[in-house]
């Protein structure tokens, strides 16, 4: 079954970064059309259903994320 997405691909740096608006799923590429393409591949991932032969490895992970300063209300 084929299914419609929106995507915003912008630039950073050296990469373009494409971000599906419908599933919150991006990816990244060093063309837009890589971008894209990328995005698409991990789309089919993201709906395409687990392998019943395989049992998942569900693992905790700790990420370093920066805080970002909120605005000031005066």
């Amino acid at each position: 079954m084929k299914r419609t997405f929106t995507a915003s691909v912008w630039r950073e740096d050296e990469w373009y970064v494409a971000q599906c608006l419908d599933v919150d799923i991006a990816s990244q590429g060093r063309t837009e059309d890589e971008a894209i393409a990328n995005l698409a591949d991990a789309l089919e991932l993201y709906f395409s259903s687990p392998n019943p032969g395989t049992l998942p490895s569900v693992r905790m992970i700790e990420v370093e994320v920066a805080a970002h300063a909120e605005p000031s209300v005066s």
